[in-house]
C-alpha cells in the first residue's frame, strides 16, 4: 500500500463531480451504492460487482470496490434475497465500500469507455451521438477497411469481434459507443460514419447492418468496458495517493 488515505466523503464527492453523476438518466444510482469504513486507502477496481471481484477486494484488503456496474437497476427484483443477500453479507461484512458510476463512465471524455477506447485504438474524437450524448464519433490515423479494423480490435481488446458487413468495407469515419448500445445503430447512421462498434449485438443489428450498407462491429460488451474504470482508478491513485488496482473477473459477453 502508498500509506495515503482519503475520507469516504471526499472520496464521493470528488468522483460524482469528476464524472458529472448528477446530469444523467441511468438505469441505476450512481455514486456511492453500499457504505462501508470511512477511510479509504486501497481500491479494488473492476467492471462488474460480481461475487468474484467482491472476494477478490476481500482477499487484497480493500476499503472499497469500484466498478461500472454495479446493483440496484430499473425493474430489478429489489429484495435482497439469494445471490443479491450473498454480495451484500460479503460487502457488509468487511466494511467495504462499492462505487458504481454506470453512462457517467462511458460519457466522461477523458476517463469514460468510449474514450479510452479511441486512445487505445488511435482513433480521434471529432464529436458525440446519441442520448446524453453518450456515442462518440471519429476517424482512425488513416482510411481502413472494415476487416482491417475488426483485425485491429482483436489485437489490442483480446477478444475476436463479430463484423457484419464486407470486410471490404472503406471506412473513414467511426461511431461507437461501448457495452449494449446495439439499439443506437439508427442514431449512428444519422452521422454519416461508415461503422458502427459496440460491445453487444441483437437478432435486428444484422438486418440494419445490410439493408443499410453501414457495417457494424460487435467487439464484446466487457471488453468494451473494461477500460474506463481502469483509468478511473489510476486517475485516483495519482490524485490522492491511494492503491487501486485493477481486477480483470473474465467475462466472454
Amino acid at each position: 500500500m502508498q500509506g495515503n488515505v482519503v475520507l469516504r466523503e471526499d472520496l464521493r464527492v470528488y468522483l460524482d463531480t469528476l464524472l458529472e453523476a448528477v446530469r444523467f438518466r441511468d438505469y441505476c444510482p450512481n455514486g456511492l451504492q453500499v457504505e462501508g469504513r470511512g477511510r479509504v486507502g486501497r481500491i479494488v477496481c473492476g467492471v462488474t460487482a460480481s461475487q468474484a471481484l467482491i472476494e477478490t477486494a476481500i482477499e487484497r484488503g480493500a476499503d472499497a470496490l469500484l466498478v461500472h456496474h454495479g446493483w440496484f437497476w430499473k425493474a430489478e427484483d429489489g429484495r435482497v434475497t439469494g445471490f443479491r443477500k450473498q454480495r451484500m453479507a460479503r460487502l457488509l461484512a468487511h466494511d467495504i465500500n462499492l462505487f458504481a458510476y454506470h453512462l457517467p463512465l462511458d460519457a466522461h471524455v477523458a476517463l469514460g469507455n468510449n474514450a479510452q477506447l479511441a486512445l487505445r485504438l488511435g482513433w480521434t474524437v471529432s464529436g458525440h451521438f446519441g442520448e446524453q450524448d453518450i456515442g462518440f464519433i471519429g476517424v482512425p490515423p488513416a482510411p481502413t477497411l472494415a476487416g482491417d479494423l475488426a483485425q485491429q480490435m482483436e489485437r489490442v481488446l483480446g477478444r475476436q469481434p463479430l463484423l457484419i458487413g464486407e470486410p471490404k468495407h472503406p471506412v473513414a469515419r467511426i461511431a461507437w459507443c461501448s457495452g449494449g448500445a446495439q439499439d443506437y445503430f439508427e442514431a449512428a447512421l444519422a452521422t454519416g460514419a461508415d461503422v458502427f462498434i459496440s460491445g453487444e449485438i441483437s437478432e435486428q443489428t444484422v438486418h440494419l447492418a445490410r439493408e443499410t450498407g453501414m457495417a457494424f462491429i460487435a467487439a464484446g460488451h466487457h471488453a468494451t468496458e473494461r477500460y474506463g474504470v481502469m483509468a478511473l482508478g489510476a486517475h485516483l491513485a495519482e490524485r490522492f495517493g491511494i492503491d487501486c488496482e485493477f481486477v480483470d473477473i473474465d467475462n466472454p459477453a
